[in-house]
């Protein structure tokens, strides 16, 4: 990751977020500044990757959908920040063993459990965040992004961040123990927008 053009466009994009739309940060201490970690986060809008990068104390790599890397300049831009693509038709093993060598260098990870966008909250999570934290036993971090349904309205984003959760580190994950990490993770994520 080109660390200085990660450091450089997270301060402009948090000064933007500051000066637009009030960016206000809860929580940002419960962060673990160093090594593996998985944030994982609701998604509803296009807002949502740069304002929790822009929150988060620590640079984030993204998975991102591979469609984003074949749009000129952004794609090129976020591979530079040290996103990477993923393919939503299916299991992509190989982004799941970049994500793992991501998390073995001690690096954190931004993942949005529900793997598209999702306004009204009708799509089901996937397992990924949960496979990736028995695979490597980094912590999830929730997150929760308000505010951001509509940013031309130009209202208060709120980003906050919750607790670590930590699941035992297995070779091989049973899909009803993925199932029920998932679901745990999502409910610390909404839990938090209860807070705010």
């Amino acid at each position: 990751m080109n660390r200085p053009l990660y450091a450089f466009c997270r301060q402009v994009v948090r000064q933007l977020l500051r000066a637009g739309w009030r960016l206000r940060v809860v929580g940002a201490e419960r962060v673990p500044l160093e090594g593996p970690l998985i944030v994982a986060c609701n998604h509803v809008s296009y807002f949502d990757p740069p304002a929790l990068g822009a929150a988060c104390p620590r640079p984030l790599s993204y998975l991102a959908k591979a469609e984003l890397f074949g749009i000129p300049v952004l794609g090129a831009l976020i591979a530079g920040l040290g996103s990477y693509p993923v393919e939503r038709s299916g299991g992509d093993v190989s982004a799941i063993r970049r994500a793992l060598d991501v998390l073995k260098t001690g690096a954190a990870l931004g993942i949005f459990p529900e793997g598209t966008r999702n306004p009204t909250g009708s799509i089901a999570p996937l397992s990924g965040v949960a496979l990736l934290a028995s695979l490597s036993g980094a912590p999830v971090l929730p997150a929760y992004v308000d505010g951001s349904t509509d940013p031309r309205r130009f209202g208060r984003i709120t980003v906050i961040f919750g607790e670590p959760l930590r699941f035992e580190r297995v070779q091989k994950a049973r899909r009803e123990d993925l199932a029920k990490h998932t679901n745990e993770i999502m409910t610390r994520v909404f839990e938090l927008r209860e807070r705010l």
